[in-house]
């Protein structure tokens, strides 16, 4: 298969999807075609623990006897994170303790997809159990930025990332608790989107009402990611939060812009870059208010209700397993003993005040900029962020901030890649629950009209 500019892997997942449709290409050569990107890229990137090379060829071949399209994802091959079920095919959730383990039915997000028509080609490379800055994991990485070899992807969908950014699939599932779709996309130049919780519904989660963490998407452009969105997207009535509808209503949208959210440690150079981002969105846009709610106390919030939920989840394996564990997911278990009941329902009653707060900033806005990440791409061997500008930061979440805070209130954000000179930079676009096809549509605005697009690095 050829590597040049008019290689398959190459195509949008849109652009793809029209030719499977019409028939003009099989199933089978975009399978093929995208394989023989990964085994160009991998492992030197080290984006996918698993290529399922066989079960997608047998796949593509079933699709192709089929007597017309099976759904709009017709023959595309999707990258789907390793922390998510795959019938079939190996899933290590990023862990040595999973390492052989194949499950027997699907997570419904993967399962939609297939009824979608798309195929899994791999499962892609996680730090353990997604906790981690960087995406590496006592089986395989650290995952490489495509930018340069030796910084990181971004933690936890960095794997993801990295597979649509070089080509190596057009489409990539993903997960984020306090920004594991955003900031690797971010840092890899694709695009990206964190949807309202329960519109990918998880009827399988333990704590049916958490809406801290949700499915996300991965693609190349702001179309390519509602492609994906739209297939996996739909209510469940084994999950009590999937009721959302859509609530945008076509209007054009105001929008405002925060840095930091008045409280949230960023970088002077991601200050830097997303002025400068904000000026681009106004040339095309109009003003941009800058505007925030108060946030002063939710990343205390954010690190009480992440440590406790982790270690609910994860808490019996580390005291049977302990020694095989990372020690990032070990910290992060760690972080979560001594939590009192009072201090967890302080915590959901905070959560709750500063949702309120976002829905009253929202009625003199539709859309809220913010950057996808508190700093710029580092280098894998650096590990955890532990100083931002040379000044310690209190805990390895901090340069999360500027994302934990929104997935506290559960908005949807689109995450768009904004170019420019030096590493990979993104915004993130936040609307009210529910207004996914708001931020589609700025989204597609903003690509057209202002550059946001993802650049390939070669040919």
């Amino acid at each position: 298969m050829s590597e040049g500019r008019n290689a398959l892997w190459r195509e949008s997942a849109a652009g793809l999807a029209a030719r499977l449709a019409r028939r003009e290409l099989s199933a089978r050569e975009a399978v093929e075609a995208h394989l023989a990107r990964i085994a160009a890229k991998e492992p030197a990137l080290s984006a996918f623990i698993t290529v399922a090379a066989d079960e997608a060829l047998a796949r593509a071949e079933v699709l192709d006897a089929a007597p017309a399209p099976v759904g709009p994802l017709h023959g595309l091959p999707v990258a789907v994170k390793d922390l998510t079920d795959t019938a079939g095919i190996r899933t290590t959730y990023g862990s040595a303790l999973y390492a052989d383990h194949v499950p027997s039915t699907s997570d419904i997000a993967v399962a939609r997809i297939e009824a979608a028509g798309g195929i899994v080609i791999g499962k892609t490379n996680t730090p353990e159990f997604g906790f981690g800055a960087v995406c590496r994991n006592r089986l395989y990485g650290p995952t490489c930025n495509p930018v340069d070899p030796v910084l990181t992807s971004g933690g936890s969908s960095g794997g993801s990332a990295v597979a649509v950014a070089v080509g190596m699939a057009p489409l990539a599932h993903g997960t984020d608790f306090g920004g594991s779709v955003r900031v690797p996309a971010s840092f890899c130049g694709v695009a990206s989107i964190r949807p309202t919780p329960g519109l990918i519904p998880a009827p399988g989660r333990a704590l049916g009402w958490d809406t801290l963490a949700t499915h996300g998407v991965l693609a190349r452009d702001t179309e390519d990611c509602a492609l994906l969105l739209s297939a996996m997207a739909g209510s469940d009535l084994r999950d009590p939060t999937s009721l959302f509808g859509d609530r945008d209503d076509g209007s054009k949208s105001r929008l405002g812009a925060t840095t930091d959210f008045g409280t949230a440690t960023v970088s002077q150079a991601v200050r830097e870059r997303f002025a400068a981002a904000v000026d681009r969105l106004e040339r095309v846009v109009g003003p941009v208010a800058r505007r925030h709610p108060d946030c002063g106390d939710a990343m205390a919030t954010f690190r009480t209700l992440r440590a406790a939920q982790t270690r609910h989840t994860f808490g019996p394996m580390l005291a049977k397993h302990g020694d095989d564990l990372t020690d990032t997911i070990r910290w992060n278990i760690e972080a979560g003993a001594g939590i009192t009941a009072d201090a967890y329902l302080e915590a959901q009653a905070a959560r709750t005040a500063l949702y309120r707060r976002f829905v009253a900033l929202f009625e003199d806005i539709d859309v809220l900029a913010a950057p996808a990440c508190g700093v710029l791409p580092w280098p894998n061997a650096e590990g955890e962020v532990t100083e931002i500008d040379g000044r310690p930061v209190e805990t390895i979440l901090d340069y999360l901030g500027v994302t934990a805070i929104i997935t506290l209130v559960g908005f949807p954000v689109l995450t768009l890649p904004v170019g420019g000179e030096g590493l990979p930079f993104g915004i993130q676009l936040i609307a009210r629950p529910g207004e996914e096809r708001r931020l589609i549509r700025l989204g597609r605005l903003l690509e057209r009209e202002a550059g946001f697009v993802h650049h390939w690095l070669e040919s």
